[in-house]
């Protein structure tokens, strides 16, 4: 079986990006679940967050991460499930059932960055991020006590890579590294 290589992790830590250079540099699909939120709702990540809460935006995102673990479609060559490369949301792992149909799916690694680093990388765009703007304080303060909370939910996965100082060239060869190791013992051990 062909498992899913997902990356989860804080906002602004290359998960989009190096999930889409992965995707093509493998020739897999690519599942990136914000977009699919946003394509689905026909709005942005914010304005769902505005119109409807946070609840209804889990809801969502819940509803896109079990179909992607359900996902039904075989290789026309070889049968075996298609694989993809997935981004989840910086707050997707935090859900018990997200991690868990994820973690049935595939290999969960965690990108990371410091604090100052992520602050930095969103900068002005901070306001447009519904979960920064909820508290007031520096941005940097902000995004750390958000990382904080969201640290024993991150450190489920199989392996986490610091992103802070890398180009998105070296983190792409790292997540391959890693899904490689980690995935070739969950292959032999479910043998």
């Amino acid at each position: 079986m062909a498992p899913k290589l997902i990356l989860t992790g804080f906002m602004a830590t290359g998960k989009s990006v190096v999930a889409g250079m992965l995707a093509r540099q493998l020739g897999w699909n690519l599942v990136d679940c914000d977009a699919e939120i946003v394509r689905r709702a026909g709005k942005s990540i914010e304005q769902i967050f505005r119109d409807h809460g946070e609840a209804d935006f889990r809801q969502l995102e819940r509803l896109i991460i079990s179909e992607i673990a359900a996902e039904p479609r075989r290789c026309a060559h070889c049968g075996e499930p298609r694989p993809a490369v997935v981004a989840t949301g910086g707050g997707a792992i935090v859900d018990p059932d997200n991690y868990a149909a994820l973690r049935r799916t595939g290999i969960i690694i965690c990108l990371a960055a410091r604090p100052e680093v992520v602050a930095r990388r969103i900068g002005p765009a901070a306001s447009t991020r519904p979960m920064l703007t909820r508290a007031g304080g520096p941005l940097t303060e902000r995004v750390a006590h958000l990382m904080a909370a969201r640290r024993q939910a991150y450190e489920r996965a199989a392996a986490t890579i610091d992103t802070s100082d890398l180009e998105i060239e070296n983190v792409a060869n790292l997540v391959l590294e890693a899904f490689a190791a980690y995935g070739s013992r969950q292959w032999r051990a479910s043998a």
